[in-house]
């Protein structure tokens, strides 16, 4: 029989700053029925970590966070049958990342094909299936399209860029220095706007000839919120689906009715939170990245007790495209 394995993680005990990652040493037992363990090859930093670490998105504590993560299968338990010992998997949503091994369920893992490695997987899982929800099922963009992309030059912005130029859009992208705005060029955005310098609504009527464009993907919030909606034409849609500056307050819905405008705050977890629903974005994902539509880019590397230095990196706006901590 399977004994526990012994490890580190990296866990909450109060809500905080950086500093309330807490790096202790972990017994991961043998896995139940209908469990895997997992030994992390890679593990993704993403935004929504830090708003579990800040207690944004509250959790029950302590906890271990983080919520993508790749690697092989240690053990498996009772009733699984589609997995084995060795296999390479990943998995873009389940909390208890931050850790070198966990336990997980079979159910919300995937499988990885030969051109997938592990580090890839946990860059593109979550921020690939977020790109994926948005231009394929939250608004399905088209030829001839026209979008708009916050923090183009960051993780989920480039592949967002990337997949929408594929798609036959055209994409205009925000991002905050000269150098983020050649990388955000280089994920396929036609026109950059730096928005330290430049009043983001105002250069999206100019380079759209005063229409607005078709979508907003907006992963910032409150600080691009009112600026997302006026740049929308005429029954455009505006997707807010994450919050790096900030949640977005109460707005008025009467604030719409002019140009006829919609509204969604689209989740990862409400297109994957099924079996079908993740083996479908895991392959048409998989896919995009074996046929050259997404190109990821790893900008660094921390070691998973660095986990704090990580925050502060991502949170400061220093990080470009998917960060990994290492165990």
């Amino acid at each position: 029989m399977t004994g526990p394995l012994r490890t580190v993680a990296v866990r909450v005990h109060e809500p905080g700053g950086p500093d309330a990652l807490v790096v202790e040493g972990l017994e991961v037992p043998a896995p139940g029925p209908g469990q895997i363990r997992l030994v992390h090859e890679a593990i993704g930093l993403n935004f929504i970590d830090t708003y579990h670490r800040t207690g944004l998105y509250p959790l029950a504590l302590p906890a271990i966070i983080g919520s993508e993560g790749a690697g092989v299968v240690d053990a498996v338990g009772e009733g699984v049958t589609d997995l084995a010992v060795g296999d390479p998997v990943a998995y873009g949503q389940s909390l208890g990342a931050y850790a070198g091994a966990r336990l997980i369920g079979a159910e919300r893992v995937v499988g990885l094909p030969d051109h997938v490695s592990a580090e890839l997987a946990a860059a593109a899982m979550l921020k690939g299936l977020t790109a994926w929800y948005l231009v394929r099922r939250t608004h399905q963009v088209a030829p001839g399209q026209t979008v708009l992309v916050h923090a183009a030059a960051g993780g989920v912005g480039s592949l967002l860029c990337q997949w929408a130029s594929a798609l036959g859009a055209r994409v205009l992208g925000t991002a905050g220095s000269a150098e983020k705005a050649a990388r955000a060029r280089g994920a396929g955005c036609d026109e950059v706007i730096l928005y330290r310098h430049e009043d983001v609504a105002g250069a999206v009527m100019e380079h759209t000839g005063g229409r607005g464009v078709d979508v907003v993907y907006d992963g910032v919030g409150a600080a691009t919120f009112e600026a997302s909606l006026a740049s929308l034409a005429p029954f455009g849609l505006m997707a807010s689906f994450g919050n790096s500056s900030g949640p977005v307050p109460p707005i008025r819905l009467l604030s719409l009715k002019d140009r006829g405008l919609y509204l969604t705050r689209p989740t990862l977890g409400s297109h994957i939170g099924t079996r079908e629903g993740l083996e479908r974005g895991a392959s048409e994902l998989f896919t995009a990245l074996a046929d050259g539509t997404l190109s990821v880019t790893i900008g660094r590397r921390f070691r998973l007790e660095e986990a704090a230095a990580a925050h502060r990196a991502l949170e400061a706006r220093e990080t470009v495209g998917s960060t990994l901590l290492m165990p």
